[in-house]
């Protein structure tokens, strides 16, 4: 799949289906996506938003009340790609 025919990257995303910021035609791509924070790519994004500038990552194997991992914010650069 080229560029040009590739769904465009939102500036907020997020990987939960139930969040409003989840939009499936990102994900139903055959490219998978990347996060640059601080330079380094990272594996574990569960939401994003580029121009705010922060990620949301599982806060280790700590889970919620609902039985889904209890996400941290980190703050600083953000840059999503298509791998």
């Amino acid at each position: 799949m080229t560029d040009s025919t590739r769904f465009p990257l939102p500036d907020r995303l997020a990987i939960d289906p139930r969040s409003p910021h989840h939009v499936a035609a990102v994900f139903q791509q055959e490219a998978d996506i990347g996060i640059r924070f601080n330079g380094k790519e990272r594996m574990d994004v569960e939401e994003y938003c580029v121009s705010e500038g922060w990620i949301k990552v599982p806060a280790g194997k700590t889970l919620d009340r609902r039985g889904r991992p209890l996400l941290i914010t980190l703050r600083g650069v953000v840059e999503a790609f298509y791998k």
